[in-house]
């Protein structure tokens, strides 16, 4: 069973070690799912939705919303950001029924990054 939640988040970046439209500085409306893979435990649930929206809060958007992205991620392609939420969030959403299994950062509304526990 899966377990998913959505965020949006505002920022800026460009693309350095490439020649084309993005190497200039430009901005985008991200759109990040984060999903669990788990067994509902005795409350009835995989993981409150609340808890969910906590920790990627603290651990993604507030480093990342209205920012710009090459502070945090040097080359700041969609795939890199999509590592680096990754490795922020598994850690963080490891359970006893659950564990992060997939993100998905959309760039825009027809282009982006899935990022799967499985490769």
């Amino acid at each position: 069973m899966y377990v998913s939640k959505e965020f949006k988040f505002d920022a800026a970046h460009n693309l350095v070690e490439y020649h084309g439209k993005c190497e200039s500085l430009h901005g985008h409306t991200y759109r990040l799912r984060v999903s669990l893979k788990g067994s509902p435990g005795a409350d009835g649930m995989i993981l409150d939705f609340g808890i969910l929206k906590r920790i990627v809060k603290e651990e993604v958007l507030t480093k990342l919303d209205h920012g710009y992205l090459n502070d945090v991620v040097p080359q700041s392609s969609t795939e890199n950001l999509s590592l680096w939420i990754w490795e922020r969030l598994e850690p963080k959403l490891q359970g006893e029924n659950y564990r992060l299994d997939e993100i998905v950062l959309w760039e825009t509304e027809t282009s982006f990054v899935t990022l799967r526990a499985d490769g």
